[in-house]
């Protein structure tokens, strides 16, 4: 009888030695303290992802190392966060019991993730409410202090198998571990199948991110050679197939070791019995089983891949010697494997396709006892097994509790996604008004909750619809406390996302409604409705509500609520003062921080923070605004919530000071944030557009990506703002001004109508924009020339109609208001004065750009200043100060350089269109006044319509001469006036008056 399954590795041995060359380098890593080297298997199904897994284990285990597997379940709509690493920290409890405690006690994060911890117990109905919430940075912490603590026994080989069932916490979980070194030889290696990383599968790009890395290498499985496949053909069957019966396996099997195995076993010699779909193959061997055997494997598969003794015992529902029979036989068929405590089937494959073969109305009552089995104690399992099986089998009531249970767990270890998922899942199942009365669930309650992990997770908007959409459902009888809560919530995130409702009214709304008295309830309406009047500047109405939510707070025990507000009133009119006033009020607000973080006020310390931040960033302090930021950002990355309101704040205003210091190299490490598709869009819609600044600066064709930002402008003002003018500078760098205007009308449009016509960042994108109209001048043609100077005269108009605003309301007016203000005069001066329309004022035209070159280097804006200086050596250029034109121009370059940034100065006098202008007595011995002096009347007819733009061609035909004549008058001016260009000619014509006027 041919064997089930090969006792070998066939056809595998230069993917083998590449993944055993894992092991060597983190023994050097160790040794050297860097990074480790991880390894990414993939692979289709079948294809011996899991065979080589083996082998590699023992390799280990034969040199001496620890091998710890965790894996991966297909719970389908149950995620449960870091299932893997749990299933490892089980096995270390019941080996090392010591060890775990040890890592324990100093990294209490880790006994969310003990098996006997997530298992429910019975009779439990997750009514109650949740402990406090664990920082996923202190889970991630913990489980790499626990792998490195293990290692100190002997080096240890993480493998965590399934990764495309991973969820989103086990992912980030992982990211974390790459990219952190250990102090003793640590190894990780995941596998995943390739095939089902459809386009939209979360872990597809999140492989791309990780295979970045230069410690992360991937290692794909491609089918089997022919020659393998045979000797594994060979191997499975001890007595020779004949070569017809050989051929045909190799022919159905295309390389697939798993299908090899099946076709071997199914008698390949009978060609009417072999079935060609891989799901009837594998079916074939359940005929092969006794009844109570094909019974226990048609009930195992539900419960996914793995299913644990006892849970298989209960659900069975058989004696025990034929429950023990069937189980045996199952195994020595091969269709289940024995590990521990534990079955499996020996394929994923093989369960998928037992499940699929069941009938709609067995997958209901299987499920059913499943719910049954972990209600009675009968077994052990999670909350969200629970909900999984009671969904499937129809009990919706069970589904709903355990839904909100699984959620609450998923937040109490950092696993807002899967959270979110939970609860959203709970919610859909209280619709039915029957079942919420039944049950007596807090609705409002219940759908904060779902809120709380949305936003906790960046989907802030998602959020916000989810309340909204549940205020205007909730009945015109719904009890007041109900109405504040999701009133409440709305209204603090109304002050998040863009929107035409007053947070103000919403938020009062909710206080009106809120209970009287000593209630937790209203200090949280009261202490919310602080912020969102702060944020709406109305601090003096801000400090009485929130210090009548400070005193309920106290009196209630309410210490991270406390910390929130303590937080709220040391910020207000922060921004609204300066000297040893500011300085104070700032003191007062890092106390507030430092007392958040001891009370575990998460929330209420990186909102401190970023607050700290704007305050310095708004006076132009960088270095400290840079230090907030940055120490908010890495609250973030300890906790593992990057997206979180606040955390990616800090992050988008600390890249946008970065850009502005020239750190550009520190710009792309924040920003890489952007390539996790599997983050809210809108948080990395923010961060991205400073990214693309640096690398269209430094050459890249990135206008296709700034355009694509366009779709998250209405949702989001920062996007706009900010990628408006990114693509406004890249359209200006190719004389494209008609579409740089295009795109300024575009944004003052969307903006004006979010937010109000005299936002402060019009001035710099008008100043921007008119910047694009100076640079397209030079090639532009007469009629071109008066259109874009007509329209350079509107945006000087708009810049200085939201300066007036500003300064009428007594509006903030930072440093980079004031360098933007004295920019937008200054290109306008020049629009003009290349335009030839004004008065053209040489005097006022390069006064006003040295005291935009100053301003610059005041305001410390590092690319704005070569910027800035190569505009003003063109101007320096045409108005006949060469030598001083080249030292601006050095300096410029000398920025570009330090940026790795060409492209950023080759936009104005490094232009090659504008080549640089040297004293006419260089070239011809005589100063260019003499020459323009010799001019004839024929040359300057000439000369004007050269100015207009016409070719040599069109003043022919226009003077009635010839072309070539046309040619030869053209030299003789270029000669006469030192000028190196056509452009140049019409440049000096206009700054030595030597045109006609009118």
């Amino acid at each position: 009888m041919p064997a089930h399954s090969s006792l070998t590795m066939v056809g595998r041995d230069t993917e083998l030695a590449e993944a055993t060359s894992v092991l060597a380098d983190a023994i050097s890593a160790a040794g050297s303290g860097t990074a480790h080297r991880s390894v990414l298997l993939s692979g289709d199904a079948g294809v011996g992802k899991t065979r080589l897994l083996r082998a590699l284990r023992d390799h280990a285990l034969a040199e001496g190392w620890q091998v710890l597997a965790g894996h991966c379940l297909d719970f389908g709509d149950s995620a449960l966060p870091y299932l893997p690493f749990s299933e490892v920290l089980g096995r270390l409890g019941n080996e090392h019991p010591e060890l775990v405690e040890a890592v324990a006690a100093v990294h209490p994060a880790l006994t969310r993730l003990q098996p006997g911890r997530r298992t429910r117990l019975v009779g439990d109905d997750g009514s109650g409410e949740p402990g406090h919430a664990t920082d996923r940075g202190d889970t991630f912490v913990a489980v790499h202090a626990l792998l490195e603590t293990a290692a100190t026994e002997a080096p240890v080989l993480l493998i965590v198998e399934d990764l495309h069932w991973a969820d989103q916490s086990t992912r980030e979980m992982l990211g974390f571990l790459f990219t952190r070194a250990f102090a003793r030889p640590v190894a990780i290696v995941g596998s995943y199948r390739s095939d089902d990383l459809h386009r939209r599968h979360p872990l597809r790009r999140q492989v791309a991110e990780w295979s970045r890395l230069p410690q992360v290498g991937r290692l794909a499985l491609g089918p089997l050679q022919e020659a393998a496949v045979r000797a594994l053909v060979d191997e499975l069957s001890p007595d020779a197939l004949d070569e017809r019966s050989v051929n045909r396996i190799v022919s159905r099997a295309e390389g697939n070791a798993f299908f090899v195995e099946e076709l071997v076993a199914s008698d390949p010699g009978a060609d009417d019995d072999v079935p060609g779909d891989l799901a009837d193959l594998l079916l074939v061997r359940l005929d092969r089983l006794s009844d109570h055997a094909r019974h226990v494997v048609r009930v195992g598969c539900v419960a996914g891949r793995r299913i644990s003794h006892d849970l298989l015992a209960a659900t069975a529902d058989l004696p025990v010697d034929e429950f023990e029979a069937g189980v045996r036989q199952a195994i020595e068929m091969n269709v289940l494997e024995a590990s521990g405590h534990r079955y499996a089937f020996r394929h994923a494959l093989l369960g998928e396709a037992v499940y699929d073969d069941l009938l709609p109305g067995e997958r209901v009552r299987l499920h059913a006892r499943f719910v049954a089995a972990l209600l009675d104690g009968s077994a052990l399992g999670t909350a969200a097994e629970l909900a999984y099986h009671a969904r499937r089998g129809n009990d919706l009531d069970r589904a709903l509790s355990a839904s909100v249970e699984a959620g609450d767990e998923a937040m109490a270890v950092g696993g807002p996604d899967e959270a979110a998922h939970h609860y959203e899942q709970a919610l859909e199942l209280l619709e039915d008004p029957e079942r919420a009365q039944r049950l007596g669930l807090d609705h409002a309650k219940l759908v904060v909750k779902a809120a709380t992990a949305l936003t906790t997770g960046g989907d802030t908007l998602r959020a916000a619809h989810l309340l909204a959409h549940q205020v205007d459902r909730l009945p015109a009888d719904a009890p007041a406390t109900a109405r504040a809560r999701l009133l409440s919530e709305h209204a603090y995130l109304l002050c998040i996302i863009e929107t035409d409702l007053d947070p103000g009214a919403v938020s009062a709304e909710a206080v009106a409604l809120a209970p009287e008295g000593e209630s937790p309830l209203r200090a949280k309406v009261l202490a919310t409705h602080a912020r969102v009047l702060a944020n709406l500047s109305r601090e003096d109405e801000a400090e009485g509500f929130a210090t009548e939510a400070l005193g309920l707070a106290e009196r209630l025990a309410m210490p991270v609520l406390v910390s929130e507000v303590v937080t709220t009133l040391s910020s207000l009119r922060v921004k609204r003062v300066d000297g040893s006033e500011q300085e104070a009020l700032r003191a007062a607000l890092e106390t507030a921080v430092e007392r958040a973080a001891e009370a575990g006020a998460f929330q209420a310390e990186v909102r401190g923070r970023f607050l700290l931040g704007r305050s310095h960033q708004d006076s132009g302090e960088w270095e400290a605004a840079t230090r907030w930021f940055r120490s908010s950002v890495d609250c973030g990355q300890r906790a593992g919530l990057p997206w979180a309101p606040y955390i990616i704040e800090s992050r988008w205003q600390l890249t946008l000071v970065q850009h502005l210091l020239g750190e550009w190299d520190d710009v792309l490490r924040l920003t890489d944030v952007v390539d996790d598709v599997s983050g809210p869009v809108i948080p990395r819609g923010i961060v991205e557009p400073v990214r693309l600044a640096v690398l269209g600066a430094r050459g890249e064709d990135v206008i296709d990506r700034v355009r694509r930002l366009r779709t998250l402008w209405a949702d989001e003002g920062g996007v706009a703002v900010h990628s408006a003018g990114v693509e406004i500078e890249l359209l200006g760098a190719r004389g494209e001004a008609t579409a740089a205007i295009a795109v300024y009308d575009d944004v003052v449009e969307v903006v004006s109508r979010i937010w109000q016509e005299r936002f402060a960042a019009r001035i710099r994108l008008a100043a921007q924009t008119l910047g694009a109209i100076a640079r397209a001048l030079p090639a532009a043609s007469a009629a071109e020339r008066r259109s874009l100077a007509e329209r350079a005269e509107r945006l000087r108009a708009d810049g200085d109609t939201v300066v007036a605003w500003f300064r009428e309301n007594g509006g903030p007016w930072g440093p980079e208001g004031r360098f933007w203000d004295v920019r937008l005069t200054a290109e306008h001066l020049r629009v003009r004065w290349l335009a030839g329309t004004g008065a053209n004022d040489r005097e006022e035209l390069l006064a006003a750009w040295a005291t935009t070159v100053d301003a610059a280097t005041k305001f410390g804006h590092v690319p704005e200043e070569a910027r800035v200086r190569a505009a003003h050596s063109q101007i320096l250029r045409l108005t006949g100060d060469p030598a001083r034109a080249r030292e601006e121009a050095d300096a410029a370059r000398a920025i570009a350089d330090r940026l790795a940034a060409p492209a950023l100065v080759l936009l104005d006098a490094l232009d090659p269109r504008v080549p640089e202008v040297r004293p006419a007595s260089s070239r011809h011995g005589a100063p260019a006044e003499a020459g323009a002096a010799a001019l004839t009347a024929r040359e300057v007819e000439i000369l004007t319509l050269v100015a207009e733009g016409r070719s040599n061609g069109e003043i022919g035909k226009q003077l009635f001469i010839s072309t070539k004549t046309v040619s030869v008058h053209v030299s003789n001016i270029l000669g006469k006036l030192g000028a190196a260009s056509r452009t140049e000619a019409a440049a000096i014509a206009h700054r030595d008056d030597l045109l006609p006027q009118g």
